[in-house]
Order: C-alpha cells, then structure tokens, then sequence
C-alpha cells in the first residue's frame, strides 16, 4: 500500500486526509510513477473549498515530479527509471505514488533537481505562457504583477527582466518586497499602505502599463483595469481574494481600449507539442540561470494540510515543495 492526500468534503485544510491507497497497474497508455516531490498551487485551494470543483471523493494536487516505476501497453516514449515531471490533470499529485497518462509527461532534464521540477511545472509554464503567448512581452515593455513574491511572481520578475521589461510588483510585506527586487523586480508597492494603481501611474509618468498579471482575483481587478496604458491587456489568471464579480464591459472602453483574458494552462497544454515546447522553454531558462526556482518551505506530505494553510494565509514566499 502507498499513501496519498484525499478528501470527502470541500472546506478548510482539515478536510485534507493522509489515507492508505492503493494504486494499480497502468492501463493502456498510462505510466506508474513514484513522486520523489509535489508542488504546492492555489489552485489546490480552490478545488479544496470547492470554487473549482472536483468529484468526490478525490486526490488532490497538480504538479509533481519522479521516477518511472512501471509503463502501460502502448507507451513509447517513457522506460522505467526515467526522471518525469508534470503540471496538469488528472488531480492527484499530493501521493506517494500515481498512475498518469503519459501523453501529459515531460522527460525531466538531468540539469533539474526533482525538488525543483516537482514545484516549478505548474507555475514555471504558468509564466511561460504569460510572457511568451498571453502578453508576448518584449524589452522596452514595463508591466505589473500582483503577488511578486509568490511562486508565479517570482518566475515572472526574473523572466521579464530577462527579457528586458520594467517590473513592477505588489506584495504584503517589507520581507517579500525585499525577495521581489532580489529576483528582478523594479519596483515593489506595499498594498497595505498604499493604492498600487496611484503608484503605478506614478511610476509610469501617467502612462500606465503594457499588461497586468493578477492572480487576485475580486480585491485588485478593478483597480487594476486603471494600471494599464490604452489598449493595455488585463490578465486575470487566478482568484485568490475571490471571483471577480460581473461588471459592465463597456469599462473597458472607457479605461481605453483595453483587452481582457482569462487564459488558464490547461489550455495552452492542451496539445502535446504546445506542452513539450513550453516545457523546453522553462528548463532552458532554469537551466540558464536566467530564473532561479526559490524553494522557500520544505513540507512532508502528508502535512499538506499546514502548507496549504500557510500558502492561503500569505505566510510563504517563491515556492512550496512537498517530500512524500
């Protein structure tokens, strides 16, 4: 028997349950795989209290990173023994081990440590897509990212910096202000203290940005529609404050033309070719030392249940990995 992370009922982290499970052979076009790490992602949350609902009982988790223990019928492209990492469906990465189809597999580079792969897919092909096919940022380009500090956000500064844009960012603390600028950020705005969109258009002599990243979702989007030039674009890509209510469209005329989208990963992974090369891309610029994955909390898995309490309180900074 192998252990895993399930739950019954959607509510707070006490819903979460270590359970004994048994994990099969894999059918046809599937792989067995033994995590040696798990990342942690607010979208764990949301399927926990239900705002992204799941069937139950379920596994829960998105992302992880191991080894091959056992192939199913027709998979080619994996052996046992071969280093694999994911971010994507079905849930269920917060196990010892899991069966996965291996379409949804990517071969992990011998230059990525599995702690790294195992909490940086998700949100290393999350900023992927955000720089390089939402908003395809170029230099010269000044943007905002909510929640800098995060696992996202940390991505996202040393990416565009890299790529030659002007990063501002919104964090909670001096603390995380601080690990913002270390991974590239410009300018860092303390929430708390003072309006962000005011400082935004300070910062940009009126101008406002190029494009806004907010993962916050109710408590910044409005404020944040004000942050961006004419034609800027608005990308909503999470809800961690709560859904953004509805609202009149033609605000986005009057705010200047701006554009508006809610991409999410799952799409831009949705074919095999689009996530190898998204994948490729990330562990270049791993690899590169271009982005740095900050694993900032080490968690057993089977305390998931704190992690993701920590995670929702805004108590963590860069990425969380969890050790089966």
């Amino acid at each position: 028997m192998t252990h895993a992370i399930r739950f019954d009922r959607t509510g707070g982290p006490e819903v979460l349950k270590w359970e004994a499970v048994e994990v099969g052979p894999p059918a046809a076009g599937e792989v067995r795989i033994r995590h040696r790490a798990c990342g942690l992602n607010f979208i764990d949350i949301y399927h926990r209290d239900g705002l992204y609902p799941v069937p139950l009982p379920s596994g829960i988790g998105l992302e992880g990173a191991g080894v091959v223990e056992e192939v199913g019928s027709g998979v080619a492209d994996f052996a046992v023994g071969d280093r694999v990492a994911y971010a994507g469906g079905p849930v269920g990465a917060y196990a010892e081990e899991r069966l996965m189809p291996a379409d949804r597999l990517v071969r992990l580079p011998e230059a990525i440590a599995f702690e790294q792969a195992g909490t940086m897919m998700l949100k290393g092909m999350t900023a992927q897509y955000l720089l390089r096919r939402t908003y395809r940022v170029q230099a010269g380009d000044t943007l905002l990212i909510h929640a800098a500090a995060g696992g996202v956000g940390l991505i996202v500064c040393q990416w565009a910096k890299a790529l030659g844009a002007t990063v501002i960012g919104t964090v909670g603390s001096e603390e995380k202000a601080a690990a913002a600028r270390a991974h590239g950020c410009d300018h860092t705005i303390l929430y708390h203290r003072e309006k962000f969109a005011d400082r935004v258009r300070e910062l940009t002599a009126g101008a406002g940005v190029a494009v806004v990243y907010d993962s916050i979702g109710k408590d910044t989007f409005m404020d944040s529609l004000d942050c961006l030039r004419p034609f800027g674009m608005m990308v909503s890509f999470g809800a961690a404050s709560g859904p953004v209510p509805p609202f009149d469209i033609g605000l986005l005329a009057k705010k200047g033309s701006l554009f508006l989208t809610r991409p999410t990963l799952f799409t831009h992974t949705a074919k095999r070719a689009d996530l190898l090369a998204m994948a490729s891309e990330l562990f270049g610029m791993v690899a590169s030392g271009k982005v740095k994955i900050e694993i900032n909390q080490k968690v057993p898995l089977r305390e998931a249940a704190r992690a993701q309490a920590d995670l929702e309180a805004r108590r963590t900074t860069g990425c969380t990995v969890l050790l089966p």
